[in-house]
């Protein structure tokens, strides 16, 4: 019987067992109730309430304009609806960087007023004061390293990172000092795959990969576009499940159709 079937409720300790014992962590976004209630009982290990849900819940361009106000409320209509899944929040933009006393306080709030279960942050050794005042106070905290979309003004595109040897090792070093100041597990995003697979192999906690390949210990993706609610979005790293807009689309398009035709609602569906 794997781990993951064993599991009741799923903490950080699961995920360094996951690790330990070589199975996959399976993570996805959710950002609502409903949406959340379905993750949850499919049995995936851990929801991230992701600050994508600037893009995808909220239809900006960039995840920088997400408030700490916002996440909470995603976050709390996520926690609602789970069981078993660790949950995970972002730290959106602008709530961490340059102040590790404001960090605290976005930490705190967030674990006082959703329930969550752990905190993200983007970056390496620049946000290490911030990371390691959260973690004074008994808050999880999951890295995040590669590409960091928070930042996306400062590297002008969503290109894969680390690709030379300056920035890999930079990411090499980042990596090791978020675990030895305490991080659970680090997301690895848009790097090369055999330097995501290098960097979890030289860990003990677990990594989750987004666009890194095999080698990390386990993947997330976001939920709309696993879906296929997102119909613009193709990143080469993005495998869909299912076709949502157009199976949507069709069912509101039967509905329209029935309304006008009078043909909804019918005898049976009246009081």
């Amino acid at each position: 019987m794997s781990v993951h079937q064993e599991i009741k409720k799923v903490t950080t300790h699961t995920l360094t067992e996951l690790k330990r014992k070589g199975e996959k962590i399976a993570m996805l976004t959710a950002y609502d109730y409903s949406m959340a209630k379905i993750v949850d009982a499919s049995g995936v290990d851990v929801i991230l309430v992701g600050d994508s849900a600037s893009n995808v819940m909220a239809g900006h361009e960039t995840t920088l304009p997400i408030t700490l106000d916002q996440m909470i409320y995603h976050a709390a209509s996520v926690v609602r609806a789970v069981n078993r899944a660790l949950v995970i929040v972002d730290l959106p933009f602008g709530s961490y960087q340059g102040n590790s006393k404001e960090a605290l306080n976005s930490a705190i709030r967030i674990m006082k007023e959703t329930g969550a279960h752990a905190v993200k942050l983007e970056g390496g050794r620049e946000i290490k004061d911030a990371i390691e005042r959260i973690l004074t106070a008994g808050i999880p905290v999951m890295g995040h390293l590669g590409l960091t979309p928070q930042s996306i003004y400062k590297f002008g595109t969503y290109v894969v990172r680390a690709k030379e040897e300056q920035e890999a090792q930079r990411l090499r070093e980042d990596a090791k000092m978020l675990e030895e100041i305490g991080c659970f597990s680090l997301v690895l995003e848009k790097i090369p795959a055999q330097l995501a697979t290098e960097v979890s192999a030289s860990l003990k906690i677990p990594t989750i990969g987004i666009g890194a390949g095999n080698g990390t210990d386990g993947q997330v993706l976001v939920l709309h576009d696993m879906l296929g609610l997102n119909q613009g979005f193709n990143p080469r790293f993005l495998r869909r499940y299912l076709n949502l807009f157009d199976e949507i689309k069709g069912a509101t398009e039967q509905y329209i159709t029935d309304v006008k035709a009078k043909d909804f609602p019918n005898e049976k569906e009246q009081y």
